[in-house]
This record gives C-alpha cells, structure tokens and sequence, in this order.
C-alpha cells in the first residue's frame, strides 16, 4: 500500500492520545505513515506532550492560533490537517480510537476512484448495535484498555471478504477528490453533526460507502468529544454545541439525520419551503424556525412572491401530530408528486414548484 496520512483532532484528549498514536505506529501495516495532530483546545499539557514525543513517534502537530479563547471545531481542523497532508490519500481517526493490527492495509485494498473506505468499530457495550460495529468490552478508558485480549478477539472477528455499504469513522479516500468535489466540512456545523453533513454530500456526489469487515478499530466511544467521559461540565458544552449542530443540520436540509441501520446516508429532497404562522408565539417560532427556509407574516405575501412551498399554520390549533408532520414534510412532499393546494391535519401547504435543492449543498 502507499503511505497515508492519518488526521487527528484533539480537543484537549492527551488521555487518549497517549494509546491513538502509539497503536497506529505499532498496528499499522506500514510504519512509516503520517501522522498530523491539530491541537484545538490544550487544558491537559497535550503540546507539552506532543513536543516530547513528536521525534519518537514521528508526527507533526499544529496549534489552533487562537488557542484558549475559540475553537475551530472537529470539521474545520480536520480539514486543516488534510490541507497540511503530504499524500494523495488521508484517514479521518478520532483520538479516542486505537488501530487494530494492519487495519491500514485492510482499508485501503478496496479504496478506489469515488470511493470512502472505513473500517469497523469495536466498542464496549454502552450503546445498541443495529449491526453496524461490533461489541466487545476491552476497557472502558484508556487506562483499562485489555490490548491481549483485543488482540487475541481479532483473528476470531474477522470476517473474509466481507464488506458492508455504511459509513463512519475511520474513513479513507483520495485527498484530490475530496478538495475538488466536496471543498472540505461545512463551517456552520462547528463541532457536531459534520460527520453526517458531509456524509450526505458525499452521497449525492456519487461516491460508493465500503465497510470492511476485517479492518478494525477500537472505540472507547465518543470519549474525545466529551459526550460520555464522565466529565460533567465537557459533557453540557457536547451536548449544546450537539443541540445547535442539530438544529443548523435541520435548517441546512429540511430534515433530521437519516441512515440506514448500517450507517449509510439516507437524503431527502430539499425544497425551498416557506412558513406562514398565523397566532405565534415565541416557544413555536423557536421551534419551527429550523425546518422553514423563510417567513411570512401574511400567506399573501408568500404566494405573491411564488415561493416554491408554502406551508400555512395556525399557532391556536398546532398539535404534536402537526409537528411531526413538518418533521417529515420533505418526504411527504415527494411523495404527492404535483403542485397544488391541499391540507394535511391542521397544515395548509400550497406547492408551486417542485425544484429541489439538495445537489446545491455538495460542495462548500
């Protein structure tokens, strides 16, 4: 295989870093990959760290220049290590993973023109598997990370030949492709949800998904992000910049995240659709705001400027039923196929136009 360059963000994750590294110069097919660090946020002595031993394990890291007061965010500084890669192909790795033996090699076999190739996640048993990952509990942190056992489990895991069409981190692909198609992660989803925006684009750009079932990594499981470390505090600042990503996800695609079982991208269309609220208040306009594309005082005014899709709602009469209809409105609206006025519990919606948008939103 040829060399690659692995791109890890770190937010404060010399915990996990200390086991990411080390795995993937001792599992590692080749030895001789690259490996990039973008530092976001240090409130561990991870620069301190990383200087140490940036000769023994050969790596490169680089600071967020405005270190401490703001942060880039997991999409932008991945994107920022693939910028600074030196190889036509790069992996995205969490720093909360540890490369199974040869997991490199076993990944990059099936990786080709308009292809992302991932491997498959082992984690311990916090969260339902839909068949996507495999569950095995060989430590819960770092520190109590089994590596005989996992190594042992590996050979017995393996699965010969056998691929599956999803997608989730680690993932690998053609640096090139990746820059001219897709121009990197979205900036408005800073910290969460960037992994299924670009998912999507990628998708409707036409790239195959590839999964192998005899490439692994171990994941302690959204540990890096914050999201189940233990740490309180890391975990509320996860779980708002997880609420605003959502609702910038929503706004951006008229729909919720959508997968199949095996974490392929499931993409509704996106049509430019148009809110009119008649009786609002502010807890329903906080509400609906994401799901609309604009807003009008008057239904008037809304169809004398023919915005593509016009949904009409009475803020006295809206039900849960009517939210969760609004909720699946893109798809509702594909499948009624024409234009026209009809009502759908207590929702008037008046369809103009049927252009949809969502090839707009390949490239950034």
């Amino acid at each position: 295989m040829k060399k690659i360059t692995f791109c890890i963000p770190s937010k404060s994750n010399l915990r996990y870093l200390k086991t990411c590294i080390p795995s993937i110069r001792n599992n590692a097919y080749r030895k001789d990959h690259e490996i990039i660090i973008f530092v976001d946020s240090d409130e561990d002595g991870t620069i301190k760290w990383l200087d140490q031993v940036k000769d023994e394990y050969n790596i490169s890291y680089h600071v967020n220049p405005n270190l401490g007061k703001s942060l880039y965010g997991i999409g932008m500084a991945y994107d920022f290590c693939i910028e600074k890669s030196i190889t036509d192909t790069f992996m995205i790795f969490h720093a909360d993973m540890i490369l199974a033996k040869d997991a490199d090699y076993e990944i990059y076999k099936h990786l080709k023109e308009k292809t992302v190739v991932c491997a498959t996640r082992i984690e311990p048993p916090l969260h339902p598997n839909n068949g996507e990952k495999i569950l095995l509990d060989a430590g819960m942190y770092p520190e109590d990370f089994d590596e005989e056992m996992f190594s042992v489990q590996l050979d017995r895991l393996k699965v010969k030949n056998k691929t599956t069409e999803g997608i989730f981190a680690p993932w690998m692909m053609n640096k090139k492709e990746y820059l001219e198609i897709l121009g990197g992660h979205d900036p408005i989803l800073h910290s969460c949800r960037e992994d299924s925006d670009i998912f999507n684009r990628m998708l409707l750009a036409g790239f195959n998904f590839i999964q192998t079932w005899e490439g692994f990594v171990y994941h302690f499981t959204g540990r890096g992000a914050g999201s189940f470390d233990g740490d309180s505090e890391r975990h509320k600042k996860w779980q708002d910049d997880m609420n605003k990503s959502t609702l910038a996800f929503i706004k951006k695609w008229g729909t919720n995240v959508n997968h199949t079982p095996l974490m392929k991208p499931i993409v509704s269309p996106v049509y430019n659709k148009s809110l009119v609220l008649n009786n609002p208040n502010p807890q329903l306009d906080r509400i609906l705001e994401p799901w609309f594309s604009s807003r009008y005082i008057h239904a008037k005014d809304a169809k004398a400027g023919r915005d593509n899709i016009v949904i009409e709602i009475d803020g006295n009469n809206f039900t849960q039923q009517d939210f969760q209809l609004i909720q699946q409105l893109n798809n509702i609206i594909q499948d009624s196929g024409e234009k026209g006025e009809f009502e759908l519990g207590n929702l008037k919606i008046t369809i103009n136009d049927l252009k949809t948008y969502e090839k707009d939103l390949i490239k950034i």
